[in-house]
């Protein structure tokens, strides 16, 4: 059984950092685009980084760039986010997504939740002024 399990979230003050982790069983995704989201109440849901698990060539949005960094361990099958320099605009549940299928992570559709077949259960990130 295919799963991502994450988990780092918490509650911050402005200014601070967090690591979130995704640790992934079931499949191994050496070759894979895996990436990182966020929703808001009412909101959809957004992403914000990905990588391609082969080469660790990576996307971000633009709100996060220079801020955050995706990264990946494949010896342990997991997906991190280093998130420095918080904002209360950056408090949402963050979600690992996978896309199981053997391809890279395009331009053009990094971003789409509806190309990653597999989801985390979501890590809440709250941060306070």
């Amino acid at each position: 059984q295919v799963q991502l399990v994450e988990s780092g979230g918490g509650s911050v003050l402005a200014g601070g950092s967090l690591r979130l982790s995704c640790a992934a069983s079931g499949y191994t995704y050496s070759s894979n685009c895996m990436a990182w989201f966020r929703q808001t109440p009412g909101k959809e849901r957004e992403g914000i980084a990905s990588i391609y698990t082969a080469t660790g060539y990576t996307y971000y949005t633009g709100s996060v760039k220079g801020r955050f960094t995706i990264s990946r361990d494949n010896d342990k099958n997991t997906l991190y986010l280093q998130m420095n320099s918080l904002t209360p605009e950056d408090t949402a549940m963050y979600y690992c997504a996978a896309d199981s299928r053997y391809r890279v992570c395009g331009a053009s559709d990094w971003y789409a939740p509806l190309r990653y077949n597999y989801w985390g259960q979501g890590t809440q990130v709250t941060v306070s002024s």
